[in-house]
């Protein structure tokens, strides 16, 4: 990507010097921006709570635009060069039958997985709210529903909090959505994960890490404990509450990004793109409803 495109793309951004956030109305000066880095070393797509369905509208989700904004989405990643994408849960809404969901599921992927090669699916609540978490990794390919991976400079998690109180995996209508846990198998493999990386580390999950309502995992202060000693952990990207919120605890970032299937028509559209340098400035750059922030 060019620092031209990069700098328009940035425009009217917040920028974070050191530790500490700050937002700016006016768009970044050329000598602000060209301070950020030259050319970032990763470049990352993020889109969250697709809902996709075949069927009627219900108060603000409109399940069947979900493609066309998904399209719109791919034609702006397909002007980048993608390292990888990341979908954030809630890919499907729920269906009455096993074989609908399949087949919602088997729609949305289709047009996903031509956005890039490099694919990764955080399981979300009505990603399994009919189906059984083997049967929707199966079905996009995904070996585990928890895992870490490694891309130059950087470290990522992908956190699975689809759990219920007692550890019980979510599947087949047997939780409630209020209810979601990281059970003490994955803290366990969190926190040694974290022990074995010397890289600065973003996190993705679902369900929220920074709150205690209903869009809350219910032991987050646990998860959190885990990051903040780890003292490698700079972001945690989520969905689940469909807005935008950006919260700092611990010293670390928690930015919820806007859902996609929130309104009707292109302007009310969501999506992203996220920009890693290796001097560990993080650019999140939004488009349509989704707001843009600097790290």
């Amino acid at each position: 990507m060019s620092d031209k495109k990069w700098i328009q793309q940035v425009g009217r951004r917040s920028f974070l010097g050191s530790s500490t956030l700050m937002l700016v109305a006016a768009p970044l000066s050329l000598g602000e921006v060209m301070a950020l880095d030259k050319e970032p070393s990763l470049c990352i797509g993020l889109l969250t709570d697709m809902h996709h369905a075949d069927k009627e509208s219900a108060g603000t989700r409109y399940y069947r635009e979900t493609l066309g904004k998904l399209g719109e989405a791919a034609r702006e990643f397909q002007r980048q060069d993608l390292s990888f994408v990341v979908e954030l849960g809630d890919f499907i809404d729920a269906a009455e039958s096993v074989e609908i969901e399949q087949e919602y599921l088997r729609t949305i992927n289709r047009e996903f997985t031509k956005l890039c090669n490099d694919r990764h699916y955080v399981l979300g609540n009505h990603c399994v709210d009919t189906l059984k978490k083997e049967e929707f990794l199966l079905e996009v390919q995904q070996e585990k529903s928890y895992y870490s991976f490694d891309r130059g400079d950087w470290h990522f998690i992908v956190l699975d909090a689809c759990f219920r109180s007692d550890g019980e995996p979510y599947q087949r209508k047997n939780f409630e959505w209020t209810d979601a846990n990281i059970p003490t198998e994955e803290l366990a493999w969190l926190e040694k994960d974290l022990r074995s990386t010397d890289k600065k580390t973003i996190v993705f999950a679902h369900q929220r890490l920074d709150v205690n309502n209903n869009h809350g995992v219910k032991n987050n202060a646990q998860v959190r404990k885990i990051f903040e000693a780890s003292k490698k952990v700079q972001l945690v990207l989520q969905g689940h509450s469909h807005q935008n919120d950006l919260k700092e605890i611990g010293g670390i970032h928690y930015c919820t990004l806007v859902a996609m299937i929130e309104g009707s028509g292109p302007e009310n559209n969501g999506y992203s793109t996220m920009l890693l340098h290796d001097n560990g400035k993080i650019v999140l750059n939004g488009f349509r409803q989704q707001k843009s922030h600097a790290f």
